[in-house]
């Protein structure tokens, strides 16, 4: 078999996120020596908020140029409760998604084997989703300001932009994506009741979209009814569609479901592939957990698997997913947040002899 290199951009970022990236390698470089002729060219890249200290911004100035040739990015988190939390968002994860225009979020849960989440098990057992997140536009659009600060008339204001492009782009990903699964069913989240303009529009082009899929079975939720479908009937759901904000809070409660936001994956993809796409774990920058060596890496995993399945190693990708579902219904390497006492190095290595004594 030929052999095939993908160059991946390191970039651990904030908190915990070097941790587990420094993970996702070392059971990627262990994946890589058991299937055939998978090479991985990884270059590091210390952009965040200890970057931001020494130069006054988050990633230098020719960042995305710089980035732009690797196949993907494997991204850890960014968020530093010593610094705005707008400037660290805005200063690297936005910057690279708009300035990619990753424009498809896309986010998997299911209940992992023998992990237990806070639903009863006949409700857990049923969880199998995946949201897709409009990534570009929406209320995290950035078109907004402030004025006249300090004074008793001071504002601020944010606008939610949806345009039609941008809809019908991400409601033609979801479409596709559902299409793909066995039930072929679609789930739009709106709030079209009471944001009367965006929302309706929204719905309006989704519509238009839908129309071309007549194979798919959709419904549509608000969004507050949403939160009481995933908990009280999860096993109605299956590929969910929704704006920038509601898809961010629905999928963090999806992975709270799930049994924690340490499984968490995610994937922020250019499906035009003219640029690197970028693969993220969830839970954030957890500076609660810095240096203490028990950060759960299994998002990290489970991330890397979505970014073989971008770069096109659906074998690859299976081979790890299989090995993360070993090691956590053995329920001997599971880390604190999923009940278990392993540390980060610990799961790590059980993941990776997982990979050993599969390929014999």
């Amino acid at each position: 078999m030929a052999e095939r290199t993908h160059r991946i951009a390191l970039m651990g970022g904030d908190g915990i996120g070097p941790e587990v990236i420094d993970a996702g390698r070392q059971v990627l470089d262990a994946l890589a020596t058991r299937e055939e002729g998978l090479r991985f060219d990884f270059e590091r890249f210390d952009w965040g908020s200890d970057y931001y200290r020494r130069n006054g911004r988050m990633m230098p100035e020719d960042g995305l140029e710089t980035l732009r040739p690797f196949d993907a990015i494997y991204f850890g988190a960014v968020g530093d409760p010593h610094l705005p939390d707008d400037l660290t968002l805005w200063g690297l994860r936005l910057t690279i998604c708009q300035g990619f225009d990753q424009y498809a979020n896309v986010r998997p849960t299911r209940l992992l084997p023998n992990i237990v989440g806070p639903l009863r098990p006949d409700l857990g057992e049923a969880i199998d989703w995946v949201i897709v997140r409009e990534n570009s536009e929406g209320e995290y659009a950035g078109v907004g300001g402030r004025a006249h600060r300090g004074l008793p008339i001071e504002v601020g204001m944010d606008v939610a932009v949806f345009t039609r492009a941008g809809v019908e782009r991400i409601a033609r990903f979801a479409c596709e994506l559902a299409m793909t699964r066995p039930r072929r069913k679609l789930t739009i989240v709106t709030k079209s009741n009471a944001q009367r303009h965006g929302m309706v529009f929204w719905d309006s082009v989704c519509r238009d979209v839908i129309a071309a899929y007549p194979d798919l079975d959709v419904d549509w939720m608000l969004v507050d009814a949403m939160t009481q479908r995933m908990v009280l009937r999860p096993g109605t759901i299956d590929t969910v569609l929704a704006t920038n904000l509601h898809a961010d809070i629905l999928s963090d409660l999806a992975s709270a479901l799930a049994g924690s936001l340490g499984i968490g994956a995610t994937a922020n993809i250019d499906p035009s592939r003219q640029t690197p796409s970028m693969f993220e774990p969830i839970h954030g920058s957890a500076f609660d957990l810095i240096g203490k060596g028990l950060a759960n890496p299994l998002g990290a995993f489970w991330t890397g698997c979505m970014m073989l399945e971008h770069l096109g190693e659906p074998a690859a990708a299976a081979r790890l997913m299989r090995a993360i579902e070993h090691v956590t219904s053995q329920g001997e390497a599971l880390p604190p947040d999923l009940g278990g006492k392993a540390g980060t190095a610990e799961v790590t290595r059980a993941v990776i002899e997982a990979l050993r004594v599969e390929n014999g």
